[in-house]
């Protein structure tokens, strides 16, 4: 694998990683909001990651690319409120499938694999830099 090929690799990761980043950010953002232009409460949403295909036969895996990004099909919680805008006819409120913990351990994951590809990125910088001083 070429040092080009090896960047690319880590900057595809990097890429999907940051995408995770800002689907999490947003379900912790939308954690209490029960009403959306599409009717109902939010819905987590995850980030689906697949690998990508080599640029040419015979290679390996060149990185991963975001295959998609789901809504989390859970029941939404539900909480007695009768005085809510949104409550129903018996006085339940559905908050979102959200829960901040789930969220910010899926931060950490996402942060240190950003920090591992970053790791990455400045180790075949550094080799690239000693191979021109040869």
């Amino acid at each position: 694998m070429s040092t080009f090929d090896s960047l690319n690799t880590c900057a595809s990761a990097l890429t999907a990683q940051r995408l995770r980043m800002d689907t999490i950010a947003s379900n912790l953002a939308n954690a209490n909001t029960t009403r959306t232009p599409h009717g109902g409460p939010y819905r987590r949403e995850m980030v689906v990651f697949e690998s990508k295909p080599a640029n040419r036969p015979g290679m390996p895996t060149t990185g991963v690319h975001v295959a998609g990004i789901l809504e989390d099909q859970t029941p939404f919680k539900r909480v007695y409120d009768p005085e809510h805008p949104d409550a129903d006819s018996q006085g339940y409120v559905s908050y979102p499938n959200v829960n901040p913990v789930t969220e910010m351990t899926d931060m950490i994951s996402a942060t240190r694999s950003y920090e591992a590809n970053i790791t990455v990125v400045q180790a075949i910088k550094a080799s690239a830099s000693k191979a021109l001083e040869i």
